[in-house]
């Protein structure tokens, strides 16, 4: 059993109906070979390029992954150390600050202790306070008594000159404040209030440090920080571009790996990689595989096709040496089939390379229409029915589509007694229902022909099979068919209709996923 090849269905999914009809109409047959010329396409005419077809564009890259790394290292370490110092130079301030407040606190007390009222009401010490800081003139360290009326009573330290307080303060515990002497130094200030027995006053007992001591100690501090945190900054930032330094080299000896593979004629990427990239090298490798395999494959269909064409034209260099009377009617019938040839290989090519490419989605009740249109002006005297889903939708391109669907319709129309049907997403042979969410797509061709024997199911694939040599074809229509399912991962099935006796084909494709183009 043959069929019409190409030229019978529509040459592109965004051709209408009438388009497809016209094309059908205008190829002309050969009365010798009995097949469809398709008179759009010449056989020594090469794929033109789409003058609007978008250049490929290498996109820029984005930067480096290195300097990316050192920015994020560099950004948290900066940010890290700097909260970092400042917390600890808040904390070693404070414990500074509170050391020295504690020897005022420890003076204060003893002044407290050692303060007693004379006859006159006024305020003396019982005893000397121990620290000589307060007998020598402007030594940093001075203490003062006020209360009431009473002249202030001064250490010998303050030479006469008292130091500026708070007034009205009543303070049980001590306060601590900053402020200066008359001759404007800098001082750390103690404060309390106390009533002393014998006296209604209540006295402010004051005793102040020199802060240029302190405030000394908190710079040193301050600066070890300061060049500590620094060095800490730059080790960690060192040792962050080592780190990266070091992460990244799996990246590099991938790319010296691929520069071999394209220098030195290796096809696979075989250095032991950190788990991290060998996902990335086995994506690689399997790309790399696929190429082979795509190359073995265009080697494979050119020696094909060179052996398809090799008989032909033998048959035309013989006919030309012995001058044979019917050598028109032998050019004709060897070009025809030479054209069959050429369309069959092109054919598993163009699927082959758009399967390539990825996964399409088409409906295929919208392709099995345009076909039946197309195939009826061909055989205006057959009935064709289509029935279905209207939503079922397989993953090969639409032009592919229209070629299998073409070859198929178009084999039952010529072969079959006058009816044909058709059934999109039909159940799988075995099956009482179709799966929605199964793996195939059945589209069933059905006819009212003769049929073909079981025992020949299997022949009538091979290129040039023909069961009915007396009506026009080459026998290359189910061969296309089975080849270009086979690369979508589809397959084709032959039976018996039950319904209409004749021959019924089963078309199984890969169902659409959801998500995927139209």
């Amino acid at each position: 059993m043959d069929s019409v090849t190409a030229s019978t269905t529509p040459t592109t999914h965004r051709a209408s109906d009438a388009d497809i009809g016209d094309d059908l109409a205008g190829d002309a047959f050969d009365g010798d070979a009995g097949s469809v010329v398709g008179g759009a396409r010449d056989l020594g005419e090469a794929p033109a390029t789409r003058p609007d077809a978008p250049a490929v564009v290498v996109p820029a890259h984005t930067g480096s992954l290195a300097r990316r790394m050192m920015l994020i290292a560099a950004g948290w370490i900066a940010a890290l150390l700097l909260l970092g110092g400042i917390a600890l130079d808040r904390v070693l301030t404070d414990l500074v600050s509170d050391q020295f407040d504690e020897q005022l606190e420890v003076s204060l007390n003893a002044m407290a202790s050692s303060a007693e009222i004379d006859p006159f009401g006024e305020i003396y010490f019982n005893r000397i306070l121990g620290d000589q800081r307060y007998l020598e003139p402007n030594s940093g360290f001075y203490w003062q008594i006020s209360g009431g009326d009473f002249v202030p009573y001064l250490s010998r330290s303050l030479w006469d000159e008292p130091i500026d307080i708070r007034e009205n303060v009543n303070a049980q515990d001590p306060i601590f404040y900053n402020g200066r002497t008359q001759p404007g130094e800098e001082v750390r200030i103690a404060q309390r209030t106390l009533g002393i027995p014998g006296s209604d006053v209540q006295w402010q007992f004051v005793v102040a440090g020199a802060r240029e001591g302190v405030d000394a100690q908190i710079a040193s501090i301050r600066s070890i920080l300061a060049w500590s945190f620094a060095i800490l900054g730059i080790g960690l930032f060192l040792m962050a571009a080592a780190q990266t330094w070091y992460g990244l080299g799996p990246l590099r000896r991938v790319r010296k790996a691929i520069a071999r593979i394209r220098s030195t004629g290796t096809n696979r990427v075989t250095d032991p990689l950190p788990l991290e990239v060998q996902p990335m090298v086995d994506e690689l490798n399997a790309l790399l595989a696929h190429s082979e395999r795509q190359a073995e494959e265009a080697r494979t269909h050119a020696g094909n096709l060179a052996h398809a064409l090799k008989t032909p034209l033998t048959v035309l260099t013989n006919a030309a040496s012995a001058s044979s009377p019917d050598l028109d009617a032998t050019v004709l019938r060897e070009a025809a089939m030479m054209r069959r040839q050429v369309d069959h290989h092109l054919a598993r090519a163009r699927a082959a390379g758009r399967r390539a490419v990825g996964l399409s989605r088409t409906v295929v009740m919208d392709s099995a229409v345009a076909v039946e249109r197309a195939v009826s002006r061909l055989y205006p005297q057959v009935r064709f029915d289509i029935d279905g889903s209207d939503s079922a939708a397989v993953a090969v391109e639409r032009q592919d589509l229209d070629e299998l669907l073409g070859n198929l319709i178009e084999n039952a129309a010529k072969y079959g007694g006058g009816s044909v049907f058709i059934t999109v997403d039909a159940p799988r042979a075995g099956e009482a229902a179709v799966d929605p969410q199964s793996r195939f797509c059945t589209v069933m061709i059905e006819d009212d022909g003769a049929g073909i024997p079981a025992d020949q199911h299997t022949a009538i694939f091979g290129r040039g099979a023909r069961l009915d040599t007396e009506k026009p074809g080459t026998g290359l229509g189910l061969s296309i068919v089975r080849d270009v399912a086979q690369i979508y991962g589809g397959d084709v099935e032959l039976a018996e209709s039950e319904d209409l006796g004749g021959l019924l084909v089963r078309l199984n494709l890969p169902r659409a996923r959801r998500g995927e183009p139209s």
